[in-house]
């Protein structure tokens, strides 16, 4: 008798575990699923094709691994972003990144880039408080009062990146900077598929809100935003 009700209790657990596998799975794809659709059609390798919009959102990396050597993807979102303007696809550049340590700030780090790569330092404005795309794509709506953008980032952050303006009345498109991880040999494009399941709860169930906002800035009328300490 005791053995009966202790088999028929695995059994519970077990489907109980086997239940909550399936709907862990099934909400992990419908979330991959909804941030892929969000981008359709908003996507452009192509920047003879990609409409002119007067700002490109460059939302920021490190420009070093943690080895010291240069970051791949610095660079190609640093190109992707002087292509953009220099064929005249964009008016401004607006570089987004973390800056909340000390001797780190990636928004500065991008300006400095683009500038070296010819762009006037007059057209590239600092946004030092883009801890997160989420932050990011926020604060490009609320602090400098934008209604489109164009993102610039690889395709898999550019996906996560429209997923989140449309859920936060900011027309975007995203001009994709080549991928320089195809193998995925340091892991980006596995953390990208848990950042837009994160994307999707901060959407629909957490209602996460940016860190900061901070005063107003209009790109082209107010001076060029710097970093000058972390925030």
């Amino acid at each position: 008798m005791v053995l009966a009700k202790q088999k028929s209790l695995r059994r519970k657990i077990v489907l109980v575990l086997v239940s909550v596998a399936i709907c862990l799975i099934a909400s992990i794809t419908g979330a991959l699923a909804l941030v892929r659709h969000a981008s359709a059609g908003r996507l452009y390798d192509d920047v003879g094709k990609i409409p002119h919009r007067q700002v490109g959102l460059v939302l920021g990396c490190s420009q070093f691994l943690g080895d010291g050597t240069p970051n791949p993807f610095f660079k190609s979102r640093v190109h992707a972003a002087t292509e953009l303007f220099q064929a005249g696809k964009v008016d401004y550049l607006l570089v987004s990144g973390d800056n909340h340590t000390k001797g780190y700030d990636e928004a500065t780090d991008f300006k400095q880039a683009l500038v070296q790569a010819g762009i006037p330092a007059n057209r590239v404005y600092c946004d030092c408080a883009g801890f997160r795309t989420l932050d990011s794509i926020v604060r490009a709506r609320d602090v400098f009062g934008l209604k489109q953008i164009t993102v610039v980032s690889q395709e898999f952050h550019n996906q996560r990146a429209i997923f989140l303006s449309s859920h936060e009345d900011l027309d975007a498109i995203g001009y994709n900077a080549r991928d320089v991880d195809l193998g995925d040999a340091s892991g980006a494009h596995k953390r990208e598929k848990l950042a837009k399941v994160k994307a999707a709860l901060d959407i629909y169930l957490l209602r996460t809100k940016p860190r900061f906002l901070g005063p107003k800035i209009s790109l082209g009328v107010d001076a060029p935003t710097a970093c000058s300490s972390a925030q």
